[in-house]
């Protein structure tokens, strides 16, 4: 394994591993296939990888980034809101000369793709949410991550755990490594979010995504419930639903199903 304080995630071998500086952050990406530009924003872990995306590269061309302060991406400690990422996104499109995009996020990723979606309407093509945070739904809500044992978690990540056996550390060295990855990721989901993953405000503003929307939300999932899909459902403008059976959080990893729907979707 390359390493970012010791551990980092060995790409599907479609992909190749690049770099850029977008206004003075170091930018690792990962891009692969032709045809159409596919942008995929990774949640609030990126131990798990991206394996998923590789039969996508038979029919786009996907570029799967870090964000900053997550994987092998550099940080800056300034950038303490999800608008700013929102800024930094459209910076790094500039800088690959992406003008318009399908724009896919999970999680974290899905609500960070969801604000740019907001703020850039024209640069943004077709638009596929997973699980999306962003949005409170006190009907449906969503447990204190940092109340669940470390030795739970990846319960609540997918529904067959043998889904991550792949992803998960080798040895000690390795478990060590993770276990610093996982804590600066959280400390930088922690600085974007302080009051939660959600926003007080993006529920007034989601009529302005009116591209076509695909929301895909698994059916057992134990962070973000799937009955907040209604909420969603409602405000988005243009938006259909996929329910995933037999899939936790990352649906993509877990169900063919889900990956297929991407791709349909998106041709």
């Amino acid at each position: 394994m390359s390493a970012v304080r010791g551990y980092a995630i060995r790409p599907p071998e479609e992909f190749r591993r690049k770099t850029c500086r977008v206004n003075g952050v170091k930018v690792v990406y990962f891009a692969g296939g032709k045809g159409r530009p596919v942008v995929y924003l990774h949640g609030g872990g990126t131990f798990h990888g991206f394996d998923f995306a590789r039969s996508w590269t038979k029919h786009f061309r996907v570029v799967a980034p870090y964000h900053p302060g997550f994987g092998e991406s550099g940080d800056d400690p300034r950038m303490d809101s999800i608008q700013h990422y929102v800024l930094h996104y459209a910076e790094l499109l500039d800088e690959l000369d992406l003008k318009r995009v399908d724009l896919v996020g999970i999680s974290l990723g899905g609500w960070l793709a969801t604000e740019f979606a907001v703020a850039y309407p024209e640069r943004v093509r077709r638009l596929v949410l997973v699980a999306p945070a962003g949005l409170r739904v006190p009907e449906h809500p969503s447990p204190n991550l940092g109340e669940i044992p470390r030795e739970e978690i990846l319960s609540y990540l997918v529904k067959d755990l043998a889904t991550l056996e792949p992803h998960l550390p080798k040895g000690r060295r390795e478990a060590v490594a993770l276990a610093a990855l996982m804590e600066r990721e959280a400390l930088t989901s922690a600085r974007i979010a302080p009051l939660g993953p959600f926003s007080g405000t993006l529920e007034r503003w989601l009529h302005r995504a009116t591209m076509r929307t695909l929301l895909i939300w698994p059916k057992d999932d134990r962070i973000l419930p799937v009955g907040q899909s209604k909420t969603w459902m409602r405000l988005l403008p243009n938006a259909k639903l996929l329910v995933a059976e037999n899939a936790g959080h990352l649906a993509l990893d877990e169900s063919k199903k889900a990956r297929q729907a991407v791709v349909k979707f998106l041709s």
